[in-house]
């Protein structure tokens, strides 16, 4: 067995493989940039070596300063996580010339599987049920377009050497197809330095569905079931199940046989996944085979009860795998959801800074959470977005769904923005719970984006309630400590406004053991909670109901998040709330005079110059933040009065990139 073990990543999986490797009582070696100094990857490793600047070509994508870290640490084998160098078969390559391990497939399996292209035409040879699509280099969009209306539109745009949903583009036609081709070599370029595209056609509505495999140097090829990954945002994974709920074991088993076909058409010796989309009547077609381990590895081991982690590292010390496939059976169901720092209610633009406060949700057994973060700690705009991976685990799918929805109702972050409360609305969605979904679930049932603060009815008093109990304890506790002596306490008046989002509520409260009862529009809430002054969590009972409401304090009043709802509640006496009436409000619908970078990160693209014409949702500026590509469009009509950047510049967060005509 392996001593020391150098892991060639950073977050979250970094610290996951470095506490695998504690329990198997090996030695660690974490490699660092300028930007991770501080990170939790670094301080949980044993030894820890600096491998450059922060840019990821400058550190983690430099093969040279790894194989240097390798050699001064002494390391003895070298795990890849995913992304960065996981499917670089020159890497791993140089690490055996190195005289070390590579943690992962053999050379030929990374290079047979790495190239998008190569690899669905092996799968077809395999009998792996393939795409209908075009395999051939596509020398510019001219010719892109005549091929995609050979296969028939839709059509999909990829990048050969893609992953993370990198360099993909659906086309619906023509048009599509010329922007989306351009967009997608230079999105593929930019991630992997390798601009090559092909095209497949579409399937509307698919499912995604992926097969985990396990081989070892003995000829010995094992499935672990699927991971169903539908919930999808710009082609990017953000909820991942096991096992999927729309397949039967008829269907299973043959895309597990498939699977198994493709590992030993490839000789596949360590863990990896077959990825398939499949239409609604259960028709599936090969995607790609990831030759590494996947973001979404630990809903698997949830229902398996196997570390992957450590029959990687097993297999690469040349062990025989011990299991059987006879013997491998899951139980229960695990669901992933994945925490982004980025901003829902704005297009999800990423999202950069310190976190200022960050509470985790309690972990109990139907809960599992890896994450690289803490507070205090910063989100770079140098690398993915994504803060922590919150997996649920319940007997059955139901109480699965029920565990997320608690685990994501107690994460407090603040300091930057993030996805939690648009996962909330998801995991409490009546088409997620049903199990009607598609890769276009996101797209179909958030058509204008993301909006937290749409309440129904009884959501609306569910925030009522909880405003009026935070601001009634506030003031009791505020009465005693300014009066001290008995019986000299300050009444609180039975009557109260309400105000959500701009809309008054009228109430009537009393205490009522040891909560309070409250009265709105003929209805009648009983609250109650141990809730303590000050804190960002708020956990009780409303109508015995069981709620956790996350907290922030404003200058006036409260912002409350629950169950993918997120809005700013006052509590006035009704004097005090006539009186608000009056005040001035924020002045509304005033054109703004330039456009500032929504993040830091770097100019890709310019549409426009000086002295330029535009309407509302003309395209303006492409921004690559956190390993993303975005796109930034006109709000309103005016004139490009001043350019202030060019491609290729790096910007910050509210620099001014464009400068508008405020007379046009």
């Amino acid at each position: 067995m392996f001593e020391k073990i150098l892991i060639a990543n950073r977050g979250e999986i970094a610290v996951r493989i470095i506490r695998t490797c504690k329990a198997m009582g090996i030695k660690t070696v974490a490699v660092y940039s300028e930007a991770d100094i501080n990170s939790l990857h670094v301080r949980e490793a044993d030894e820890v070596v600096h491998i450059g600047r922060s840019a990821a070509n400058e550190s983690y994508l430099d093969i040279k300063k790894i194989i240097e870290a390798i050699t001064r640490t002494g390391a003895d084998a070298v795990h890849p996580g995913y992304g960065f160098l996981s499917e670089n078969s020159k890497f791993a390559r140089a690490v055996k010339r190195a005289g070390a391990t590579f943690i992962g497939p053999s050379i030929d399996a990374i290079k047979a599987m790495g190239d998008k292209i190569e690899s669905k035409k092996l799968a077809k040879k395999a009998g792996v049920s393939s795409v209908p699509g075009y395999l051939g280099v596509i020398p510019d969009a001219k010719e892109a377009v005549k091929i995609a209306k050979k296969i028939g539109y839709p059509v999909m745009i990829k990048a050969s050497a893609g992953g993370g949903g990198k360099g993909m583009r659906i086309a619906w036609n023509d048009k599509d197809v010329q922007r989306g081709f351009t967009a997608a070599m230079s999105e593929a370029k930019s991630s992997f330095n390798d601009d090559r595209v092909f095209i497949e056609k579409y399937i509307t509505s698919p499912r995604h569905i992926e097969i985990q495999v396990l081989g070892d140097n003995h000829d010995n090829y094992l499935t672990l079931g699927e991971r169903e990954c539908s919930i999808q945002r710009r082609h990017q994974k953000v909820i991942e199940e096991a096992p999927s709920s729309f397949l039967d074991e008829k269907t299973r088993k043959e895309m597990c046989e498939q699977a198994r076909n493709l590992a030993k058409a490839v000789k596949y010796n360590s863990a990896g996944t077959v990825e398939f989309i499949m239409d609604q009547e259960k028709n599936f077609y090969f995607l790609e085979m990831n030759t590494r381990l996947q973001v979404e590895h630990r809903v698997t081991e949830l229902i398996y009860g196997i570390d992957l982690v450590e029959q990687m590292i097993r297999v690469a010390a040349g062990e025989k795998l011990k299991l059987k496939q006879k013997d491998i059976k899951f139980t229960g169901h695990a669901i992933e959801a994945r925490i982004y720092a980025e901003d829902p209610s704005h297009n999800f633009l990423p999202s950069v800074g310190r976190l200022t406060r960050y509470e985790e949700p309690k972990l109990r057994k139907e809960l599992l959470l890896d994450t690289a973060v803490y507070e205090g700690g910063e989100v770079s705009m140098f690398y993915d977005p994504m803060i922590a991976k919150l997996c649920s685990y319940a007997k059955d799918r139901d109480h699965a769904i029920e565990a997320m929805q608690k685990g994501l109702s107690e994460y407090f972050i603040e300091g930057v923005a993030t996805n939690i409360s648009f996962l909330e609305s998801i995991v409490r969605h009546e088409r997620f719970q049903k199990g009607d979904i598609s890769t276009n679930f996101i797209s179909e049932e958030y058509p204008e984006g993301f909006n937290a603060t749409e309440l129904t009815e009884d959501m609306t008093f569910k925030f009522i309630s909880v405003a009026v109990f935070l601001y009634l304890d506030d003031a009791k506790r505020a009465s005693l400590i300014s009066h001290q002596q008995p019986g000299r306490q300050r009444q609180i008046g039975p009557r109260w406004v309400v105000t959500i989002e701009g809309n008054d509520y009228s109430v009537y409260v009393q205490d009522k053991d040891g909560g309070y009862e409250i009265e709105c529009k003929n209805r009648l809430f009983s609250i109650r909670s141990n809730w303590d002054l000050g804190s960002n969590i708020l956990q009780g009972h409303i109508n015995d109901e069981p709620i956790t409401f996350r907290i922030r304090y404003l200058t006036e009043g409260y912002r409350l998040t629950h169950g993918g709802n997120r809005v700013n509640v006052t509590v006035r006496s009704p004097r005090t709330a006539e009186l608000a009436r009056y005040m001035p409000k924020k002045s509304e619908g005033r054109k703004s005079s330039n456009l500032i970078a929504p993040m830091a990160g770097k100019i890709v693209r310019l549409a426009v110059k000086e002295g330029d014409k535009i309407k509302p949702g003309d395209e303006l500026v492409v921004i690559e933040a956190m390993k993303m590509e975005n796109l930034i469009k006109a709000t309103h009509a005016t004139t490009i009065k001043k350019v202030n950047v060019k491609p290729g510049d790096s910007v910050a967060s509210n620099q001014e990139i464009l400068a508008f005509d405020t007379a046009s």
